[in-house]
């Protein structure tokens, strides 16, 4: 695996100010990067950068227009930026039939739009620099869904498509610029209290906040081991070394996966034995 020399480099991180995004800035940092620590908490987010000697910006992913002021700031205060991590995002749950339209306007906004808002502030920068690195945060739900995570699955399936596309795009251009998606299992972070920046002005919702913690399910069944925030970063950065296009965290998870996408290839088998007596008989015309 060829070692990439990361000192100096400049890198943005959404959602910076714990969990993930906080683990992902301090492994920025140990190997010499400089740090933009982004977040709409701005006390939590100015503590995580003291403590690293990183800076802060206060951000809301939803807006496009916050997230611009974001790239600017970074390109007024080092001149140059060479890894966007897009990592900010919310996580309750919910059934599809309790789910009110704003809940899944607020989930994709976060979720899905948060990382498109990225992409398309930083990536004009990048293509200009002709070099760079996107690491954008989705989930093991990203690559199959579980009963009560519609909006959530929702999200982060597009975030799986949205960053292949992106890094056929660039390989097709020849840019040595790279995209990661990162399909995190369980992880110790604050995800589980994700509506408490949420403003909902009385309206109704049918999103609650749940603690993974907790166990049950899934997770009981495979005895599975939480990871921490630092593990995950320096899996991510193992893979933004050899240029591979996802990051797992949790391979004795992967039956879901596996199972998912063997019931899709299950469909294309079913799909030839139903089309052959009719293009036969239309051959035979």
């Amino acid at each position: 695996m060829a070692r990439i020399n990361f000192q100096d480099m400049v890198g943005v991180v959404t959602g910076g100010a714990s969990g993930i995004g906080e683990g992902l800035a301090q492994a920025m940092r140990v190997r010499g990067m400089d740090v933009v620590i982004a977040d709409l908490d701005a006390a939590r987010g100015q503590s995580a950068a003291d403590a690293i000697g990183a800076h802060f910006h206060m951000v809301d992913v939803a807006d496009a227009g916050s997230v611009a002021t974001l790239a600017d700031f970074t390109m007024r205060r080092f001149g140059r930026v060479d890894m966007v991590c897009n990592n900010a995002g919310v996580g309750p749950a919910s059934s599809i039939a309790d789910m009110t339209l704003d809940d899944w306007r607020w989930m994709l906004d976060v979720n899905l739009w948060g990382v498109i808002h990225g992409i398309h502030a930083f990536l004009p920068l990048l293509r200009q620099a002709k070099r760079g690195f996107f690491l954008n945060t989705a989930s093991l739900s990203g690559l199959a869904a579980l009963p009560g995570r519609a909006g959530y699955a929702t999200a982060k399936f597009g975030v799986v498509a949205l960053t292949e596309v992106l890094a056929a795009e660039m390989a097709l251009e020849g840019a040595n610029i790279t995209a990661t998606v990162l399909c995190p299992g369980p992880t110790r972070t604050g995800i589980a209290f994700g509506s408490r920046h949420r403003k909902l002005d009385g309206q109704a919702t049918g999103l609650r906040d749940f603690d993974l913690t907790g166990g049950g399910g899934v997770l009981a069944a495979h005895e599975v081991r939480f990871l921490e925030p630092r593990e995950v970063a320096e899996l991510c950065f193992s893979a933004m070394e050899r240029g591979d296009l996802y990051v797992q965290t949790h391979p004795e998870l992967a039956s879901r996966v596996v199972a998912r996408h063997r019931e899709i290839e299950k469909s294309f088998e079913a799909a030839l034995p139903a089309r052959l007596p009719r293009e036969m008989s239309l051959g035979e015309n």
